[in-house]
């Protein structure tokens, strides 16, 4: 025997008639958080804050990155090369 039950019902009324608990308030705090913490860090990845970062590491870090690219640059090449 196959029975189909089809119940209308609101996620609200589906969590109380389960015993569920509300956590609107909890997940409303957790969303303007995370949109604050994003506003802040949104300035930090603006060309010009992001170059004076990688200045205050000196030249050293310049050269670094600048291998870095070069080493993924040569590998993506090579890896066409041997038809990969």
């Amino acid at each position: 025997m196959k029975m189909t039950i089809e119940i209308d019902c609101t996620p609200q009324e589906a969590r109380a008639f389960l015993g569920l608990p509300d956590v609107t308030a909890l997940n409303d705090h957790m969303v303007a958080e995370m949109k604050t913490r994003m506003d802040a860090n949104m300035a930090l990845l603006s060309p010009d804050e992001l170059m004076k970062s990688w200045a205050a590491y000196g030249a050293g870090a310049q050269e670094q990155f600048r291998k870095l690219m070069t080493a993924a640059a040569e590998a993506s090449l090579g890896g066409a090369k041997r038809g990969e």
